[in-house]
């Protein structure tokens, strides 16, 4: 995988034959003025000296590599946390929104404009757009708004609108539509922030290489801890973005085996999960091409998830490349698994993690029982503040779950 990063994407924006730009004429130029910007700022040493502070000074990175004692000796291997739990607002989106903002400042832009499912992307926008003095609206779906309503005070305490999406299944999917045409009626004022590593082109690229310092810092701290790389390394995909950035740190390394873990949630029928990468086909979607869950007629597939930042019908174009070319293998976890993972993470460790980081949790508990011997690092994309009164509403406080 040499010169890895200067390949891919090219420079239209495509990772092998996923990605590029597919937009109305209106946002063409946005886009390219956008990507322009971002290959400009993004190599100047005021840019990367302001984003490198408000890591070190706002976000309080770098986050630490902890070793689970209690999780490993209860089901054998070693299984290791890159605890992005730890980041200021609770999770790995932080690393990108702040990139984002700080772009849309560069840019003159007055205001930021997000989709979020579980809230943490929505919540770490509004909390950079506080930072940075702009305007922020947020879009969420009504079943979200329910679920994790936590996250929905977070981002109108830090002066976001937070503006209901009510049409279709009232998730992700359908805030994602509503974002994009809210973007579309002011681009030269506003600026589109993705929450992931999807989208049109420079999107997946830019929020892949803001939350690379996430693989960047883990490589480094393994390193330091056992003087070895992990024989594994293990992120929830739903777009993408968190496992992109651990990834991203290793991906040079071929010893290293990468898992991304989708959500089979209540089963593999239509609508009952959010796999796109395991069981979807080519497509376009909000403006790129991905591995697509479809309906008959080849329009985005109804999904669903336990863990709202996972139910989205397509993943970020660079994973469908690196599944293409076997560098990543993409597996799945049950709703069942991620509760289960949930509540022995929390019990075990003294650590609640989100319902997307559970599924590479269950993951790395499965791996752990088969890989007796070999070490396993887990990017814990956020922590279960969002979760907890959904969870302890419908599922209890984990009596039952334990073996």
């Amino acid at each position: 995988m040499k010169n890895y990063f200067k390949k891919f994407p090219d420079e239209n924006g495509y990772f092998g034959e996923y990605g590029g730009s597919f937009v109305p004429e209106i946002l063409a130029d946005e886009m390219k003025k956008i990507n322009d910007a971002y290959y400009s700022i993004s190599k100047s040493h005021e840019f990367i000296s302001e984003l490198r502070s408000i890591r070190k000074h706002f976000q309080g990175r770098p986050t630490p590599v902890f070793y689970c004692g209690r999780l490993s000796e209860k089901y054998g291997g070693r299984i290791y946390l890159k605890r992005e739990d730890l980041n200021h607002t609770g999770a790995h989106k932080l690393n990108h929104c702040m990139g984002e903002a700080l772009l849309a400042k560069y840019m003159g832009k007055k205001k930021v404009i997000a989709e979020t499912g579980a809230g943490q992307h929505g919540v770490a926008l509004a909390t950079a757009a506080a930072y940075f003095g702009l305007e922020c609206e947020i879009y969420m779906g009504e079943v979200d708004i329910a679920k994790e309503h936590p996250n929905v005070i977070r981002m109108q305490l830090l002066g976001a609108k937070v503006i209901p999406v009510t049409h279709g299944l009232k998730t992700l999917k359908e805030a994602v539509d509503a974002a994009f045409e809210a973007y579309l009626k002011d681009p030269v004022n506003s600026i589109y922030c993705i929450g992931s590593v999807v989208g049109p082109h420079p999107f997946p690229m830019m929020v892949r290489d803001f939350q690379h310092v996430v693989g960047i810092e883990a490589r480094e701290q393994f390193l330091e801890m056992t003087g070895e790389l992990p024989d594994a390394v293990t992120a929830c995909v739903g777009g993408g973005s968190n496992a992109m950035g651990i990834f991203a740190g290793f991906i040079n390394d071929e010893d290293v085996s990468l898992i991304g873990v989708e959500p089979s949630g209540r089963s593999l029928k239509m609508g009952d999960h959010a796999a796109s990468l395991s069981y979807g086909k080519s497509g376009i979607i909000h403006g790129f091409k991905t591995y697509l869950l479809q309906n008959e007629k080849g329009e985005p597939a109804p999904v669903y998830s336990i863990a709202s930042g996972l139910d989205y019908p397509g993943s970020g174009p660079e994973h469908c490349m690196l599944k293409d070319m076997g560098r990543v293998h993409y597996t799945v976890a049950t709703d069942k698994e991620c509760l289960e993972a949930f509540y022995k993470l929390s019990r075990y460790e003294g650590i609640i993690p989100a319902l997307e980081s559970s599924h590479a949790v269950a993951y790395a508990i499965k791996y752990a029982l088969e890989n007796k011997h070999k070490s396993i690092l887990v990017n814990l994309s956020g922590r279960g503040d969002k979760d907890i009164d959904f969870i302890v509403e419908n599922y209890g406080t984990g009596e039952g779950y334990f073996d």
